[in-house]
């Protein structure tokens, strides 16, 4: 991005757009990725471009179910890899968690990338899909995942999820914490806490909650949990959207 001055008002938004084209170069993010983050660089536009108080209220929710868990696991797919790698590091360190490649289109060569990308930026255990633990209820490549990661994880942080997975895990009693920047979308409704934000916002956020936290009686973290609705989340989110961002 050195030909695009740090005043261009659009600055942010092309910085985040050339990590992930170079995600794509890397054999890190499908080229379907682009898509996708498209239309989420849309919804951010309805959302302000800033971290809204509905947004902040499921990090605080997000930060106290992952402190809560048993055996928290953080899925990463080539978006999310190419965004925020260190977030998802420093995140997994704080909570103890693993991170695990989870992509939709099946490729070997690039959860193989990933992992190593993610390696590279500091991560201490990546783990990967194997054919030896499968997700009920999903029949796309997403449903092969690490026995001892995904397959027996009490919560599953899943941001820039696909719908059918983030489904097939709450089918399977599992809590599934999502960021999404579409309150609409299948995901967003299905999981237990929905952050309407974009990623590379959300994740410092939701990193700071948990150290917040992180020393918290168990009473608090369930009580931040009990006054949690996720529902009245998305319909403020769909309210500000509504809104143009106002």
């Amino acid at each position: 991005m050195t030909d695009v001055p740090k005043s261009h008002p659009r600055y942010v938004s092309l910085v985040l757009r050339d990590r992930i084209v170079a995600g794509v170069e890397a054999g890190i993010t499908s080229p379907h990725g682009l898509i996708a983050h498209g239309r989420g660089e849309a919804y951010d536009y309805l959302v302000g471009e800033r971290t809204r108080p509905f947004a902040r209220r499921a990090v605080r929710a997000a930060a106290a179910m992952l402190l809560r868990a048993e055996h928290p696991v953080l899925s990463v797919n080539g978006n999310a890899a190419a965004l925020v790698p260190d977030e998802l590091v420093a995140l997994g360190k704080a909570l103890d968690a693993p991170l695990e490649v989870n992509i939709f289109h099946a490729s070997k060569a690039r959860e193989r990338a990933m992992r190593q990308h993610l390696l590279d930026h500091g991560a201490s255990e990546v783990l990967m899909p194997t054919k030896r633990a499968q997700l009920d209820f999903i029949d796309s490549n997403r449903r092969f995942v690490h026995p001892e990661g995904i397959h027996r994880a009490d919560v599953v942080f899943v941001p820039l999820e696909d719908g059918d997975r983030c489904e097939a895990l709450r089918k399977m009693g599992r809590d599934v914490i999502t960021v999404d920047l579409n309150p609409l979308s299948r995901t967003a409704r299905a999981a237990s806490i929905t952050i309407v934000d974009n990623l590379v916002r959300a994740m410092p956020l939701l990193i700071e909650q948990v150290g917040e936290l992180g020393g918290a009686r168990p009473t608090r973290l369930r009580h931040i949990l009990a006054r949690y609705d996720n529902r009245k989340v998305l319909a403020a989110a769909a309210r500000c959207i509504r809104g143009g961002g106002r």
